[in-house]
């Protein structure tokens, strides 16, 4: 019998803690909606490099492709990276520029990495090649609206403003698992970003967009540092906020796409995710246990029932059904106006019991698996491969003939 008060204790306890997250959550969507993009002359706009890794196809590559090319922005660039030169999402790209012939292109194919986050080493070597000095950092699984570099950039004329990152909504390619993982990151990731905005101001970034300066890039490492990082783009923003200039949440919210049809796909890659953030920030992965509702209700439930107390059991679940509904309505449709957020509110309860399950997971094990690499997790975020990279080459091609370059102080092999 005293055990079952504790239980029922620990339950209220909980259930009081995510009631004060949803009230966090609801002042950090009044406060971003509040927001507003500030009015920039066109001539005022630096001009930008877009830098876009790809590997391999995914689903709606070439609609999410099109989009940086669709921009109403006065003058940009987009550099592509690949790893090897015959990489199928680069025949994507021949036949987007087709269609937008007036968008400088070049692509960088780096060859297999030298260090871990193949993702980090890849972009070293395309932003060797930057022309300009306003860069935004972008996945390749994202599409945004024709206003999203004015949106974006915007900030970054502000000389105390380093970097701009944005919030984004999950799109699904069809399927239930699918739907649910979109679910999440449309609610669950909303509500951390902001409350953290609210609670300590963005010390950290998102990696489906960052945008940066250069000299703000240069002085804190530039990528290479990044490169046995699991998070890599937590690290830059944390990096570039503790170097004294501001990480800005932007008002544009892009689309991100869950590439995970199966149950199993989708589970691999949040647990995956959920250990990243294990490694990355511990102390605020622990106490993230206190932002879902429905193991606190189920506990709740089950406590009052063995107490013989019926109705406080379905009092204590219905409140906590209701307040995932409430956060699914706010942060999904308030924030990111995402209509299956709005549509399926009533599923999201469902989505955070999974979501304590996958927090529950990442502490069984530190290893990982990432496009088809084994890798162990470290403290801080490092990953350490568990096979020996290949050694590096790199290709680059833009509006020029491609050409390979090997590296070493050799020769430069032109390619027809």
């Amino acid at each position: 019998m005293y055990f079952g008060y504790v239980l029922l204790l620990a339950a209220a306890a909980g259930l009081a803690a995510c009631t004060g997250f949803l009230s966090l959550l609801l002042v950090a969507s009044f406060r971003f909606r509040r927001r507003r993009v500030p009015e920039i002359p066109a001539d005022h706009f630096p001009p930008v490099t877009l830098l876009k890794p790809l590997c391999g196809m995914e689903p709606n590559l070439r609609e999410n492709i099109a989009s940086f090319f669709d921009q109403e922005y006065p003058e940009f660039e987009i550099i592509f990276g690949t790893r090897t030169v015959d990489d199928p999402a680069l025949a994507v790209v021949d036949e987007v520029r087709q269609d937008f012939p007036s968008v400088p292109v070049q692509i960088v194919v780096s060859g297999e990495p030298t260090e871990a986050n193949a993702k980090v080493c890849s972009l070293q070597k395309m932003y060797s090649v930057a022309r300009y000095d306003c860069l935004v950092i972008s996945d390749s699984d994202v599409e945004v609206k024709p206003h999203y570099l004015r949106e974006v950039v915007g900030p970054l004329t502000e000389p105390k403003v380093g970097m701009v990152t944005c919030a984004y909504r999950g799109t699904t390619n069809g399927g239930f698992w699918s739907r649910l993982e979109a679910l999440g990151m449309s609610v669950e990731m909303t509500s951390g970003v902001l409350v953290a905005d609210l609670l300590e101001g963005m010390n950290f970034a998102l990696g489906p967009t960052m945008a940066i300066r250069r000299e703000v890039l240069d002085a804190v490492g530039g990528f290479a540092p990044l490169a046995i990082y699991c998070a890599d783009d937590y690290v830059l923003g944390q990096r570039v906020a503790e170097s004294g200039n501001t990480v800005v949440l932007s008002t544009h919210v892009i689309d991100h796409v869950v590439v995970n049809r199966s149950l199993s796909a989708s589970l691999l890659h949040q647990v995956r995710w959920m250990k990243s953030t294990r490694f990355s920030r511990p102390a605020g992965h622990v106490a993230s246990v206190l932002s879902f509702a429905m193991p606190f209700g189920l506990l709740g439930f089950v406590a009052a029932m063995a107490l013989g107390w019926p109705m406080l059991a379905v009092a204590l679940i219905t409140i906590a059904f209701l307040n995932r509904v409430a956060m699914a309505v706010v942060a999904g449709w308030g924030v990111v106006r995402d209509p299956h957020a709005l549509r399926l509110c009533w599923l999201y309860p469902l989505r955070d019991l999974m979501g304590f399950g996958f927090w529950l997971c990442s502490f069984l094990g530190s290893n990982i698996v990432w496009r088809g690499q084994r890798y162990r997790l470290e403290l801080n975020g490092l990953m350490v491969p568990q096979a020996a990279p290949s050694p590096l080459g790199e290709f680059i091609y833009g509006d020029a003939p491609l050409r390979k370059r090997v590296e070493s102080p050799l020769t430069v092999e032109q390619v027809s």
